[in-house]
């Protein structure tokens, strides 16, 4: 999902404009296949455990973030780090050329992660404001926040968005959407249940997907791309995911 930018571009820089596009494609090429290394590499660091690297498989992180558009030039955010199993990927690429935030439930990765000097780069964003489990099955609920940046290229929060109320998800939806410069991209990934099923004890780690892109869209996005990146066919959408 990405935020509006007009074109003020007119015909007259149109050869111009062709021949920057040109060179702009092979540059974009070179950084995605840079990145892409980056990637590997940081899979292949001893940081990670034996428990992060048998979800590789599944988790796709090379694909997931190639689909949200991540170069290691970017300003990223990640949303709810958790233990780090993305936060082990994404620092190291963007440790030479770009620039890297963890904010909300980051106290783990902050503990047990940041504490290395290989992620001494990485930002903990002090939102100023608590959570409260006051929502449906317990889920969190937040009051308007700032993250304090502006001018990020990419939020990313992943399997998250269904531990919060609508309230909580409006909070962050509109805290993201002031973080990101206007063409910034969000990228957001959760368990799915079925659109307008009731939520209940077994499903209440997943999320209603067009609920969360509806949401999303209210904050002022507009939907670019979904993906079934991650679909599973034998996956009913009815039982608990943990």
């Amino acid at each position: 999902m990405h935020q509006t930018q007009a074109n003020s571009e007119n015909i007259v820089k149109k050869i111009a404009l062709t021949l920057i596009l040109s060179l702009s494609c092979f540059t974009a090429f070179g950084q995605a296949m840079g990145t892409e290394n980056k990637m590997h590499a940081a899979m292949e660091s001893d940081i990670r455990a034996e428990a992060d690297t048998v979800r590789d498989r599944n988790r796709k992180p090379i694909e997931t973030m190639a689909f949200f558009q991540f170069r290691d030039d970017m300003r990223v955010l990640e949303l709810i780090p958790g233990g780090g199993w993305y936060t082990k990927l994404l620092a190291p690429v963007l440790r030479e050329n770009g620039e890297f935030y963890v904010a909300i439930g980051a106290g783990r990765v902050e503990r047990d992660l940041l504490s290395n000097d290989a992620f001494s780069h990485v930002k903990v964003l002090d939102i100023g404001v608590d959570s409260v489990r006051d929502g449906p099955f317990r889920t969190n609920s937040l009051p308007s926040f700032s993250f304090g940046v502006e001018g990020l290229d990419l939020v990313v929060t992943f399997r998250n968005m269904h531990n919060f109320s609508p309230a909580g998800r409006a909070a962050i939806n509109a805290a993201t959407y002031d973080a990101l410069k206007s063409g910034g991209l969000y990228g957001v990934i959760d368990h799915t249940q079925r659109h307008m099923a009731p939520l209940t004890n077994e499903t209440r780690r997943r999320a209603d997907p067009v609920v969360i892109i509806k949401e999303v869209q209210d904050a002022g996005f507009i939907l670019e791309a979904s993906s079934d990146l991650h679909y599973r066919p034998d996956d009913e959408l009815v039982h608990e995911v943990g």
